[in-house]
């Protein structure tokens, strides 16, 4: 039961705007009142009720190395006693951004934010500036967090006209500079680069989609977007807030072995605190204040708490052997279960990139937002219902990841295997 959960919600509710400070937490797509979680160790979340639940959400894919890691722990509380905010420089920025430098071979010099919005709005405000030019070009179904000019989606995937806001109090003006194209579309960017190139101040995108499910760019996509931009003289803008550290070391670029002008990073690059940050060439990272005449700025920008917890969780990320057992557990989880979905032939599918993956309902590959028209979210939601019941919690909503931690212990993914087959 969940009786004192319910009440903190109703109480919430009451203080907070439906109860939550990020929508997707209210639960509302799968029809529950939202968990209430007051501890978390290894793999597993702890409610407002003390009932127990194995976390494949794992903060929406930051906790690589699962809740409360003692090493994360031990430099952050270490940190904590040193100061825990100064509005001034520290020498843990200098660490961690010589560690992020270090392993992403794209990244000349870094700025850290606070949230992956922040680095992505700052990212398109310095592609402007360092190009002098207006346009960006985003894909549907890509999400860069909300700041206005990135919260639109494609309009009947007219490739030159200005998409619709999703939100409202975005302005026309606003997105008037925005185009939205289909993801994996070679032939809709070709056509835009060939009418518009000049005008493009940069083009930017997950290299691999996490927030409409998880979505795999085709071979050829992302070499596409590297020749057009490169020979318009547009930047190309990696958002890997999500996958910066997740499917490898190296992030998407280094899985596909495209180096993009700037990476936005988020998520394990601050261990489990809101940190979050901006690379690339160092040119281009020179234009930005107190150097250049691209404006940025944060209080809480390079907090050293973050910091430490950040460069904590990069150094036992990098040690031989991590992304190997990580991938072990993966495999372990999902391989029965896409045995599974082929022998009762289901209307399902499994996407996955590394430790990511979402189960797609009504639907048997996608391969853009367009692709996902034909989904069944009532499905997913009694899915969703059924797996809570039995004390497994999974982002609730189709349109996200799943994420594998190494605190993943054998018995809780074998128990998972059991629940998500049976619930099938």
């Amino acid at each position: 039961m969940r009786y004192r959960s319910s009440d903190i919600y109703r109480r919430s509710c009451q203080v907070i705007p439906g109860g939550v400070n990020s929508p997707v937490r209210s639960c509302r797509a799968v029809g529950i009142e939202p968990l209430i979680a007051v501890s978390g160790r290894g793999d597993l979340i702890v409610d407002a009720d003390g009932n127990e639940y194995i976390d494949y959400c794992g903060s929406w894919g930051a906790l690589i190395l699962g809740h409360a890691f003692p090493r994360v722990v031990e430099a952050a509380v270490r940190q904590v006693e040193m100061g825990s905010s100064f509005g001034i420089a520290t020498p843990i920025e200098e660490a961690l951004a010589a560690k992020v430098i270090s392993l992403i071979p794209s990244i000349e010099k870094i700025r850290f934010v606070s949230s992956g919005t922040e680095a992505t709005m700052t990212a398109i405000r310095l592609a402007r500036g360092f190009t002098g030019r207006s346009k960006i070009v985003k894909f549907s179904g890509c999400y860069h967090g909300h700041s206005d000019a990135l919260l639109t989606q494609a309009g009947s995937g007219a490739a030159f006209l200005n998409p619709q806001a999703t939100s409202l109090g975005v302005t026309a003006a606003a997105i008037a500079d925005t185009v939205t194209l289909p993801f994996n579309d070679e032939t809709k960017v070709r056509e835009l680069f060939a009418a518009k190139g000049s005008e493009i101040a940069a083009v930017i995108l997950e290299p691999i989609p996490a927030n409409m499910g998880l979505i795999l760019p085709e071979p050829q996509f992302l070499s596409c977007l590297r020749k057009e931009t490169e020979k318009a003289g547009a930047l190309l803008i990696f958002d890997e807030v999500i996958s910066g550290f997740r499917v490898g070391l190296r992030g998407a670029q280094g899985l596909y072995g495209i180096r993009p002008d700037l990476t936005c990073l988020g998520k394990i690059i601050g261990g489990g605190f809101p940190a979050a940050a901006l690379g690339g060439k160092a040119e281009i990272l020179d234009c930005l204040a107190p150097i250049g005449q691209v404006y940025q700025a944060g209080t809480l920008s390079g907090n050293p708490v973050a910091m430490a917890a950040g460069l904590a969780a990069l150094e036992e990320i990098e040690k031989p052997g991590f992304y190997e057992r990580l991938q072990d557990k993966t495999d372990r989880l999902l391989l029965p279960i896409e045995e599974a979905i082929l022998e009762k032939n289901l209307n399902a599918c499994i996407q996955k990139a590394g430790s990511m993956f979402t189960i797609f309902f009504g639907i048997r590959q996608a391969l853009c937002r367009e692709d996902l028209a034909a989904g069944d979210p009532k499905r997913f939601a009694r899915f969703f219902c059924a797996l809570f019941e039995k004390g497994i919690y999974i982002p609730p909503l189709q349109q996200e990841a799943w994420f594998v931690s190494t605190a993943h212990t054998n018995d809780h993914l074998d128990k998972t295997v059991e629940a998500v087959i049976e619930s099938l």
